[in-house]
Formats: structure tokens, sequence, C-alpha cells
């Protein structure tokens, strides 16, 4: 069977190459973006079809056959599952989340491992798909983007045309999973691509077109993402939907900042990736026994929510008879919403994989419903609890991903039409600039941001931190000892075309340097050179003056500018290893400028 797999991939590979010989480069592209759409839809069919199967199973259990815990224990199967499959299938490690994605576009010259193409599908399957509370979106993203990145290297297409075909899977895998091309497209160019030509926009729309198209045609009705219940827009509750686009902004921050925190908590604990699986799973199974609908994505809840049902929320947990008291029902909803960043967290620290695009959503309209639900228990106003809902959703996941304009187009496309229009603006673009005012970076670059590896919202930056420091330093220098005299140092001179010395003492410490232009005097002086050491001539570097090896191309730019320098010395652990050259950084610029621009 696998050989005739092989067999038939084998001939696939061998058309496209022919094709590629006889088509135009930019109608091969076309090509390659429809292919590539495909792949990323079929990944999205699995995962989805898979988690979704997983969910009614689980109900099954729990409904039918009233087995007890079900909802608790496959969580915790299914990160032990996902660890297991990762330390023997995967050597170990396996990146998640969608900033790896940006990482691969301006540090790794748009090339992500071709393990990528299978490894995110097998594990977040097993995570999210037996009931872990995270999102497959970003496995999808991620799965969409290796298909893109390994097809341009299997058919070496060119740097942009890789990028631009890594942003094709991303689109495709967006558009397929909510049967949103625009939301796609506009995810793509938002968080993948940081600048783009309005050529380029072809080959993304095919891409999110075949997705779309491909999700519809395979994919049960059910299991997509679609909303039909909802109200004309009434400017008479612009107010409220102006305060959920503040509420949405903060909710946004403190959603962020608690996961990077659990984050950091499960990062510090016992290496032991069984002991640790076991530990945040048991945790999160307490949570799904108590807030059950922290199970899996949680978009069945999501939809009970806009159809004004929040009782059936309650259903099989310790309020099943309390659904009738509004208030408690408030409050369990609002207690949800906050604990869903904890339920989140600890699933992917544990060890599980998938992503917080689904999250975001699920705390969006837990938030959305909760604000409009309180003041129509407070009689204050009747507001339309559907369109508060869904609204909500695109201002945490705007705040979150600082991603206004898929926010507002992915939930206009998911309930089918654009009579939300105006509200969707008003609450993702005021959600978008609270979180974007307290945090700079969006959610998923912001370590990338911190270490000043990544910077997807500035072109000048991405290009810099995409320039590889070790490559451009020259190591090919003439060491001088200061203890010896200056007629050596002029027999160097004579024997190599450098012009600054480097002066090592006799424990082969790093002392200073020598310039030749400061000692031309000098050397064309017999009189001088005799009475002349090399401690007189050498000019001591202090450390701030120099750099290290590990420095971002940014701050040794911004040594350059202070020392007034052209070249400067590189330390590796205080110790001198070579020079580095501002023309050779500029030139590298230059030639890393003329790629990464998308025509």
């Amino acid at each position: 069977m696998l050989r005739i797999i092989r067999n038939i991939a084998r001939k696939f590979e061998n058309y496209f190459a022919k094709l590629k010989s006889i088509l135009e480069p930019r109608q091969f592209l076309y090509v390659s973006s429809v292919l590539v759409g495909l792949s990323a839809a079929l990944a999205v069919i699995v995962l989805k079809t898979f988690a979704h199967s997983v969910f009614r199973f689980s109900q099954f259990l729990d409904s039918k056959l009233h087995l007890p815990y079900s909802n608790s224990t496959l969580p915790i199967l299914g990160i032990l599952l996902t660890v297991f499959i990762i330390k023997r299938v995967l050597s170990g490690s396996i990146e998640k989340g969608t900033s790896q994605i940006m990482y691969a576009v301006a540090k790794k010259r748009s090339v992500i491992p071709d393990k990528q193409m299978y490894a995110q599908i097998l594990t977040s399957s097993l995570t999210v798909g037996m009931g872990g509370s995270a999102g497959l979106e970003s496995p999808i993203t991620i799965t969409g983007a290796a298909f893109g990145s390994n097809y341009a290297l299997k058919y070496r297409l060119s740097y942009k045309d890789r990028t631009l075909l890594l942003a094709c899977g991303v689109a495709a895998g967006i558009a397929a999973a909510f049967n949103a091309p625009i939301a796609g497209v506009l995810f793509a160019i938002e968080v993948v691509l940081a600048e783009i030509s309005i050529t380029a926009f072809t080959p993304l729309i095919i891409s999110a077109a075949t997705g779309s198209i491909v999700s519809m045609l395979l994919m049960n009705e059910e299991v997509l993402f679609s909303f039909k219940s909802i109200q004309d827009f009434d400017s008479k509750n612009l107010p409220f939907y102006i305060l959920l686009g503040v509420l949405s902004g903060f909710v946004s921050i403190y959603y962020a900042r608690s996961f990077r925190k659990i984050e950091h908590f499960f990062s510090r604990r016992s290496k032991n990736m069984y002991r640790k699986a076991l530990f945040g799973a048991s945790i999160l199974g307490i949570l799904i026994f108590v807030f059950p609908t922290l199970f899996g994505e949680g978009y069945e809840s999501i939809k009970l929510l806009a159809d004004n049902q929040p009782e059936k929320l309650a259903e099989n947990t310790l309020l099943e008879n309390f659904s009738d008291k509004k208030w408690i029902l408030l409050l369990f909803i609002s207690a949800t919403l906050l604990i869903k960043v904890f339920a989140t967290g600890i699933t992917l620290g544990a060890g599980g994989n998938g992503g917080n695009f689904a999250p975001s959503l699920f705390v969006g309209s837990y938030l959305g419903f909760s604000t409009a639900y309180l003041f129509n228990i407070l009689k204050i106003t009747n507001l339309p609890i559907s369109n508060f809902t869904l609204v909500g959703m695109s201002g945490v996941l705007s705040g979150l991903f600082h991603s206004p304009l898929t926010a507002i187009f992915l939930i206009a496309e998911i309930t089918g039409g654009y009579s939300l229009m105006v509200p969707l603006m008003i609450v993702s673009s005021i959600s978008f600039a609270i979180s974007k005012h307290f945090e700079p970076y969006s959610f998923d670059i912001k370590n990338l941001a911190d270490k000043g590896e990544v910077f997807t919202d500035d072109k000048d930056k991405n290009i810099l931190q995409s320039i590889e420091i070790k490559k451009i330093i020259n190591t090919n220098f003439s060491p001088v000892k200061e203890s010896k005299t200056l007629e050596a140092l002029i027999e160097k001179i004579k024997e190599s075309d450098d012009t600054i010395f480097p002066v090592f003492d006799e424990s082969n410490t790093f002392i200073g340097l020598i310039y030749l232009d400061d000692i031309r005097p000098i050397i064309f002086s017999s009189f001088k050179i005799k009475y002349t050491s090399i401690t007189e001539i050498v000019q001591p570097v202090k450390e701030k003056d120099a750099v290290n090896i590990d420095d971002s191309v940014e701050h040794i730019l911004n040594t350059f500018e202070r020392t007034h320098q052209v070249i400067l010395p590189v330390l590796k652990h205080k110790k001198f290893i070579g020079f580095i050259a501002k023309a050779d950084i500029l030139e590298k610029y230059r030639e890393q400028l003329k790629e990464l621009v998308i025509e």
C-alpha cells in the first residue's frame, strides 16, 4: 500500500515538474496556489471531523451511557498520547503556535520543516479532539504554511514565491476551517506578510477560494462554524457596542498576560514530559469537571449562547438544578470566560498541542453574551443576545491577535451577511486600539519580539533580524602580542591588507586595537619605530564599544552610530573572535530587500 502511494506521489511530482517547464512562472504559481489550497483544506477536514466526532462521542458517553467523569478523563488521555507521539515519533519536540510561521518568514527565508506537514495534524487531533481546551486553527495554519513552503522548495521556486505560497497555505487553512475565504486572505496579510503588492492577491484569493470550496463539498455542515440567527443593527445600541469594545480590549490584555504566566510556570516545571503532562492534564480534568464547556474547542457552547439558550450550558454540571436562575447562569458564564485562558494555558503547557484562535472566539462570545445578558436582566434595555455574542468574538480576536480586518470579515462571513458590519467595525477597532496601547506586539509574536527575533509589522526590522551575523563576521585577522616590538607589527602590515590589528597580552587576553591610520606618522620614522612600544599605540576597547556575537542587528547598528566606527570588534564570552563591518551589514540588507518584496 505504501509503495502504491509513493508511486502515485512520484507521478504527480513528475507531472508538476513538466508543467513547470511548460507554463510561465506566474501561471505555474496560480496552479501551485490551487494545490496548496487543496492540501490545506484536506488537512482541515481531517482535523475538524476527528475533533467533532470525539466531541459527539463524549456527549454520548455522558448523556446516554452515563459514564462518570468521561469528559474529564478524555483530555488527560489525549494530552498523554500527544506527549507520547512527540517523544517517540517527533524526536521529542514540536513547535507550537503561529509565531513559528512569522519566525520562518523573518529569519528562516520562509522555510518550514517538512515534518510540520503531518506533526501538527497528528498531535493537535489527539489533544483537541479528545477534549484539550485549545483550538485547531493554529495547527491548521502551520500545516498549510508547511505545505506551501515545502512545495516551493520541491520545485525550486524563489524566496518571494515561497513566502507567497506559505501565506497561501495559511489563507486556505483559515478559509476552509470557517468557510470564510475573505477572512483567510486578510489573516495571511495581517499576520504573515509584512508587505504585499496587488499582484500577490491573486494566488492568495485562489488558495482561499479552493480551501473554502473543498471544505463546503467534503465537510459535514454540522462541523462548520456558522450562524443564521442574527438581527439587524440598531443604532440605539451603539453605546453598548462601544462598551463591549472597551471590555474586549481589556479582556484581550488579561488573556495575553495570564497565558504567558501559565506558559512560564510550566516551562520551569519538571523536564520529565510524562510527569508534567499528567500534572497539567489532571488540573485540566478538574476544571472541565466544574466547567464542562471548556472541553475541546467550545464551538458548540458558542452556538447555544448565540441562540440565547444559556440554560443548556448548565446541563450535566454542578449547577444543573439552578439552570432557571438567571443571575447564577450569568456568574457561571462569566467565570467560564475568565477561566478559559487557564484551561488553554494548562492544555498547551502540559504538553498538548493546539492554538489560541478558537479560545479567543470562545472568550469573546462569552463576553458579548454576558454583557448583553446583564443589561437585559437589569432591564436597562433589551439588547440582541445573538448579535452581542457574535460581535464579542471579533472584539477579543482583534485585540489578542492585532488583526481587526480578519476579525471583522470572519464574523461577517460566518454569519452569512454584512448586517453586523458597523458594530463589528466599532468593537474590533476599539479593542485593537486599547490592546495595542498596552501590548505593542500581538499575542503570538510577543515572546519573539522580546527576544528581538521577529517584527512582522515592520519590514525594515524584519529584514535586519533575518541577517545572520555569524556569517558576516571576519575571523581572518592578524593578531599582535603586546610584548612584541613595533618592527614585528610593521612586518604584519607588509604581509596583509588589514587596517586594524587586535592586540593580546601573554595570557591571550584581548587588550585593544591598533588602527593603521593612527600609526602612519610613526611607521615612516625609523627613530619612532625604534623607541615606540606596542603598549603606547594600542587603543583600549571598552566592552560597551564592542559587540557580542549574540547581539541583535539593531543593537550592533546602534553601536556603530554611537562609536562613529565603520568596523567593530566582536566578542564571545568576552573573548575577541573577529570584526564586523557596517558596510557588510548594509550590503546584506540590500540583498535581502530585493528578495523580500513580493511582486
